[in-house]
């Protein structure tokens, strides 16, 4: 999400604002009362992905997470084509094995984006162009995961096509770059999982419809898409249109059986958080929404981004946030558990049930104010844990709740 341009992104928000007033309405509609029925499925460790910009080579800016990181997606950390290969055949792999190093380290599987053209290749100043012959581009991809055969587990082709930022091209073109990664891929490491070109918030649907509708996704194991609620402030459960939509699209294309994962999502600017305890709401509300809706993995965007609009890691302080702090929480509540359904009521209380080896447990909150919550007394419940702090022994039946989730529980 490096900007090398910042305008693209935007004209694109700008483009799509009818398309906005659509959502809104559908989400309008889905907040009055439904219940999501989410996958059933044990929530695995690799549903939680991080972005990890600066651990800088050769002497570290960031340390790595205190805490587990099972999913790392590098974008955003120097290691594009035109990083690895600025010159014809001069190949530059020094960040990128310190990467890989680390990651094997503390056993942290990786994403690599396969983007951009240096100008060699493309004959033009922008990265964002396809190669001028399409060799170049299987040398670069049969080079790149030759290399890390078996310690770069997935590869996805380019980043946010539907933005001029990212991409200046057709649809058919990043069709035949798709198709031409994958054969590489398959016949290099076979074992290698292909991500599919990850458009972005609801103005990528049209680009992402076209994309499939040309069969574009046949060549990829997953499909990949990039979750960003619209408008910038809006809420994490405003995702849930578009994840809907994106579900849709896959079914009536016989993309069904293929897993959705969310490799980009995170809060930009100009989108302000009033408070830290907000911006710990919307990260964990954010992970809880998005799988109970179908979504497989959650890259987070990012952990060491300090002009975004949720910080999680600031380097100058050396410090985690809250929001860095509810990446962990949440990530200890979802993981190892069965989400057995998500319920919004009609005063936007959100109650969330779990059930990790036959001890049910609930995730409660409100999206839109604070607001008293009778515990049901068939929850049997004992106890209950702000997302942020210590768990407390529930002395009546009645709790305060609010944007920030809190979870209930029937033993200490």
């Amino acid at each position: 999400m490096r900007r090398y341009a910042q305008t693209g992104r935007e004209v694109a928000r700008t483009v799509a604002a009818l398309l906005t007033l659509i959502l809104a309405v559908a989400q309008t509609s889905f907040a009055m009362s439904e219940t999501i029925q989410p996958p059933n499925a044990v929530i695995p460790s690799s549903y939680f992905g991080l972005h990890i910009h600066h651990l800088n080579f050769p002497v570290p800016s960031t340390p790595w997470p205190n805490m587990p990181v099972p999913e790392w997606r590098l974008w955003d950390a120097a290691v594009a084509w035109p990083e690895l290969e600025p010159a014809r055949g001069q190949w530059h792999f020094e960040r990128l094995d310190l990467y890989v190093s680390m990651a094997q380290q503390h056993g942290t599987r990786m994403l690599l984006p396969l983007a951009y053209s240096p100008q060699w290749a493309s004959g033009r100043p922008e990265i964002t162009v396809a190669p001028k012959n399409i060799e170049d581009w299987r040398n670069y991809v049969r080079t790149v995961v030759s290399r890390y055969k078996g310690r770069i587990q997935a590869y996805e082709i380019w980043n946010e096509p539907n933005l001029g930022d990212f991409w200046i091209g057709t649809v058919d073109q990043m069709v035949a770059l798709t198709k031409e990664a994958s054969e590489v891929i398959r016949s290099t490491d076979p074992q290698a999982i292909i991500v599919s070109p990850s458009c972005t918030a609801e103005w990528g649907l049209p680009w992402f419809l076209q994309f499939v509708q040309k069969g574009g996704a046949k060549y990829a194991d997953v499909v990949g898409y990039h979750f960003y609620a619209s408008p910038p402030s809006a809420p994490p459960e405003a995702m849930l249109p578009v994840i809907r939509r994106v579900l849709q699209i896959m079914a009536q294309n016989d993309l069904g059986s293929k897993p959705l994962w969310n490799t980009e999502t995170g809060w930009i600017k100009p989108a302000q958080m009033e408070s830290d305890e907000m911006a710990a709401a919307f990260l964990a509300r954010s992970y809880i929404v998005a799988w109970a809706a179908g979504v497989q993995r959650f890259y987070w965007y990012a952990w060491d981004n300090w002009s975004l609009a949720i910080v999680t890691y600031k380097e100058n302080e050396r410090q985690v946030t809250p929001a860095g702090q509810a990446y962990k929480v949440i990530e200890d509540w979802l993981v190892g558990a069965v989400m057995e359904d998500c319920v919004e009521s009609s005063d936007h209380t959100w109650i969330c049930q779990l059930n990790r080896s036959g001890k049910r447990a609930w995730i409660v909150w409100n999206s839109q104010t604070n607001r008293k919550f009778d515990v049901p007394s068939s929850w049997r419940a004992k106890a209950v844990t702000p997302l942020l702090r210590n768990r407390v022994a529930l002395t009546g039946s009645t709790v305060d709740i609010g944007l920030v989730p809190s979870l209930f529980t029937a033993q200490k």
